[in-house]
C-alpha cells in the first residue's frame, strides 16, 4: 500500500483583515482534509497583518477537523502568556491546536515592540528554546484528571495534581502552575521553520540553534530544499538528531492558474518526496490555489492511494500520526503489552 501523504498549507494574505476571508480559506482546506494550515505573524510593520493566534481562534468554531497552526514569536513575549494563549487555542478547537515558533531578529521589530534591543540569532533561538520548554512544562502542570469539581466538598481542583515547573533559565525564570487546564492534546503540536542550509556545515551559529531547537521540541518541521536530492540529504541529517517520531513537509510553492500548473504540482507531489512525509503549501493566491488543492490535487492524489478521503482522527496529533505524550509531572502507567509481532509489522512505516 503507499505511504499516505502528510499535507498542510499556508493561509497567509497581507493586506487582509476579514475574517470572511480567512473562513472561506480554511473551508476549502477542510475540504481537503489537509492536516493543518499556519498563518505567518511578526512584530513587522510590513506587510500588514492580523494576530495570527487570534484569527485562528475565530475559526476554531467554525471547523471540525483543520489543524490550526498560527505563528507566534517567542521574541519579546513571555513564555508563561504564550503557553495559556496555545493552550486555549487548543481547548476552543477541541484539540486541534499548533504553535510554529517564530522570533523577531530586526532592530525594526524591536523597536516596534519598545522593550529591548535586537540580538544575535544564536541566542534567540537558544530564548525559544526556552520558551518552548517553558510552556511543555506550564501544560504538564495540571494532571489531566487535576479538575474534579466535586460539588459535595466545594472543591473544583485537586490541588495535589497541579505542579510547580521550577524554571530558571538564561531567558526566564517561571515558577507555574498554569492557570489552565492541561491542553486536549496533552501537549498541542510544535512546528518549527528549518532550511537545508541551515543544516549544511560551517552553518551559521544562528541557523545550528535553530536545528538544536527543532530536534528537541519539534514535533514537525516546516523544511526549505531545493528539490528531492537536498530534501533526502536534510530530512535524514533530522531524523538522525530528533528520532523517527519527527513529521517533516517541505515547503512548495503553490501558484495553479491552470490545468498545466496544477499537474505539475500533483507529479512534483506524487514523486518529489525525497523522505520527507508530506508538503507545506505556500500558495501564491490563497483563494485560488486552495480551490485548485481542494478540487483537483487531492482528488488525483486520493485516486492514486497516496492521501486519505477524510479525517480518521479528531485532533491534530491523530492527523500527523503523533501520539499524546504523557505528563512529566504524573505518576506513571503501567506499559500496555507488547504488540505482536502481525502488529508491529502492520505499525512499521517505511519512506
Amino acid at each position: 500500500m503507499p505511504r499516505q501523504l502528510h499535507l498542510s498549507a499556508a493561509v497567509d494574505s497581507p493586506g487582509r483583515f476579514d475574517a470572511g476571508h480567512f473562513t472561506a480559506l480554511a473551508r476549502h482546506a477542510e475540504r481537503a482534509a489537509l492536516d493543518f494550515v499556519t498563518l505567518d505573524d511578526s512584530y513587522a510593520p510590513e506587510p500588514h497583518r492580523l494576530d495570527a493566534l487570534a484569527t485562528f481562534a475565530r475559526l476554531a468554531p467554525l471547523t471540525r477537523g483543520l489543524g490550526l497552526v498560527p505563528t507566534v514569536t517567542t521574541t519579546h513575549t513571555e513564555p508563561f502568556h504564550t503557553s495559556i494563549s496555545v493552550n486555549t487555542l487548543d481547548w476552543v478547537s477541541e484539540g486541534r491546536a499548533g504553535w510554529l515558533i517564530g522570533i523577531s531578529d530586526t532592530e525594526a521589530q524591536a523597536r516596534a515592540f519598545g522593550r529591548k534591543g535586537v540580538a544575535p540569532a544564536d541566542e534567540l533561538w537558544a530564548e525559544a528554546a526556552d520558551a518552548a520548554e517553558v510552556a511543555a512544562r506550564l501544560w504538564d502542570s495540571w494532571e489531566d484528571d487535576a479538575e474534579i469539581r466535586d460539588v459535595a466538598t466545594g472543591r473544583f481542583i485537586d490541588r495535589g495534581k497541579l505542579h510547580y515547573i521550577d524554571f530558571a533559565g538564561p531567558h526566564f525564570s517561571v515558577r507555574g502552575p498554569s492557570i489552565t487546564p492541561r491542553p486536549p492534546q496533552g501537549r498541542p503540536v510544535i512546528a518549527v521553520p528549518v532550511s537545508a542550509a541551515d543544516l549544511a556545515p560551517g552553518a551559521p551559529a544562528g541557523s545550528r540553534a535553530r536545528v538544536e531547537t527543532a530536534a528537541r521540541y519539534a514535533d514537525v518541521v516546516l523544511l526549505d530544499a531545493p528539490g528531492p536530492a537536498a530534501r533526502l540529504t536534510a530530512a535524514t541529517e533530522l531524523r538522525l538528531r530528533a528520532g523517527e517520531g519527527l513529521r517533516i513537509l517541505a515547503r512548495l510553492t503553490a501558484d495553479l492558474p491552470d490545468g498545466a500548473s496544477i499537474s505539475a504540482l500533483i507529479r512534483e507531489v506524487t514523486e518529489g518526496g525525497g523522505g520527507v512525509d508530506g508538503f507545506h503549501l505556500v500558495p501564491a493566491d490563497p483563494a485560488r490555489d486552495l480551490a485548485a488543492v481542494a478540487d483537483h490535487v487531492v482528488p488525483a492524489l486520493r485516486e492514486r492511494g497516496l492521501f486519505r478521503t477524510g479525517y480518521t482522527g479528531t485532533t491534530l496529533r491523530d492527523h500527523l500520526g503523533l501520539g499524546r505524550p504523557a505528563n512529566r509531572y504524573a505518576p506513571a502507567t503501567p506499559a500496555p503489552a507488547a504488540p505482536t509481532a502481525t502488529a508491529a509489522a502492520h505499525a512499521e512505516v517505511t519512506r
